[in-house]
């Protein structure tokens, strides 16, 4: 998303307006950062963000108290004619009548927060790097797998959806079918959600669109997930050799950040569900410093070192 409406953080943050004849409709941020304006208080505004948020706390609020009523009106007029999207009052501290008054005239909304500066910033940034951040669709069907967040992709037919189905049978959760949505929150967070139109459907190739929050309950599905590893499905060839041993680790990118890949062999009767579910918890094991096919040749080295002293 390239911006997000001011209107839809007064909602998510529970922002009281003090200036109600000015809208928020029309405002947007494009960054998920906030300024507290410590220094242009002090009338410095080299460098200064004006297309962030600005909040005013304690200590910024009992500065503006020192000042005379000609000075701070000044510091107010600097502020809000400098074109920023809005000034949030924190800890529910009152703005007084002055900025008020210089806010109307440069249509500045005032925003009252009554949670504490720090909280807000924590949590409005988090938010908004959410929202604010690239996204591409792919195709592919994501799942939670004992917490861990199982991207299945692979040709059209070779069976994802039928694994995600299966695997919602063994009490998993579908985050989303066909089409996900990957969003990058951070260098190192991939997030993924299904689009609003096909949230908790699974298209069932021979039987059509199955609801599965109607059919499984709500447990069964989740609305964002963290990407933790990608598994490929993929026809068996047997001209393609295989690894069979899992020392070296394949990743594949989205938007720059790399994510572990397994590539899976499909033949029939191979059961999907259960080798989607050993990756998983196999992942989750060498995420806690256990490898299975390091122990293994570890092994195998210290059979043929003693057979060598032998």
């Amino acid at each position: 998303m390239d911006n997000v409406s001011l209107t839809k953080v007064v909602e998510k943050m529970g922002l009281k307006s003090k200036t109600p004849q000015i809208s928020t409709d029309n405002i947007f941020l494009h960054i998920p950062e906030i300024n507290r304006p410590a220094l242009q208080l002090s009338g410095f505004y080299d460098h200064f963000d004006n297309d962030r948020m600005q909040l005013i706390g304690n200590v910024e609020y009992a500065y503006l108290s020192t000042l005379d009523d000609a000075t701070r009106k000044l510091r107010y007029t600097q502020l809000l004619s400098s074109n920023i999207p809005c000034i949030i009052f924190c800890r529910g501290l009152e703005p007084e009548q002055m900025i008020l008054e210089i806010a109307l005239k440069y249509s500045v909304p005032i925003l009252q927060y009554h949670g504490t500066t720090s909280s807000f910033m924590a949590e409005s940034i988090r938010w908004l790097k959410v929202q604010l951040a690239p996204t591409i669709t792919i195709h592919g069907v994501l799942v939670d797998v004992y917490g861990e967040g199982v991207l299945i992709m692979g040709e059209s037919g070779i069976g994802k959806s039928e694994a995600a189905l299966e695997l919602i049978k063994r009490g998993h959760r579908l985050v989303s079918d066909d089409a996900v949505e990957i969003s990058k929150v951070s260098d190192e967070t991939l997030i993924g959600t299904a689009p609003d139109i096909t949230r908790h459907f699974i298209e069932l190739r021979g039987i059509g669109i199955v609801d599965v929050k109607t059919l499984f309950g709500v447990q069964s599905v989740k609305e964002t997930q963290t990407i933790n590893m990608v598994i490929k499905l993929e026809e068996w060839s047997k001209e393609k050799e295989y690894d069979r041993l899992g020392l070296e680790e394949e990743y594949t990118e989205f938007l720059g950040n790399k994510v572990v890949c397994t590539t899976i062999p499909i033949r029939p009767g191979r059961n999907l569900a259960v080798i989607v579910e050993s990756a998983a918890v196999n992942y989750r094991q060498k995420q806690m410093g256990y490898n299975a096919a390091k122990e293994l040749y570890n092994r195998v080295q210290q059979n043929l070192a003693k057979k060598m002293e032998n």
